[in-house]
């Protein structure tokens, strides 16, 4: 079984600065992309940035594109995501996304989001 754990979340004022963290944990052979999620009430869950294992490929949402730096270390298992100049629309609840490599299959666990909140 594999865990994602989050943290990091919380609430900021527009043009504030937040950085989420994203830990993963339990049988692990190997991780390929890492990513980052957001779901805002009322909308389908839109992917936010990714980042390929060697941690160099990244790709990103238009609306973060430059705001947002999405980075991972291999040795600790964990992704991250730096967010800059936070607007309003940017309030969500962040979800961490991997394709692990586990006991011989590839899965693709969630973690349990964390909520961010951008307002005055």
């Amino acid at each position: 079984q594999v865990q994602l754990t989050e943290s990091g979340g919380g609430l900021v004022q527009p043009g504030g600065s937040l950085r989420l963290s994203c830990a993963a944990s339990g049988s692990i052979f190997g991780i390929n992309t890492m990513a980052w999620y957001r779901q805002a009430p009322g909308n389908k869950r839109e992917l936010v940035a990714n980042i390929k294992r060697d941690g160099i490929e990244t790709w990103y949402a238009a609306s973060v594109k430059g705001r947002f730096t999405i980075s991972r270390d291999n040795a600790e298992r964990t992704v991250h995501l730096q967010m800059n100049n936070l607007k309003p629309e940017d309030t969500a609840i962040y979800y961490c996304q991997a394709e692990v490599v586990s006991r011989g299959q590839l899965v693709w666990p969630w973690g349990q989001g964390t909520q961010v909140t951008v307002s005055s």
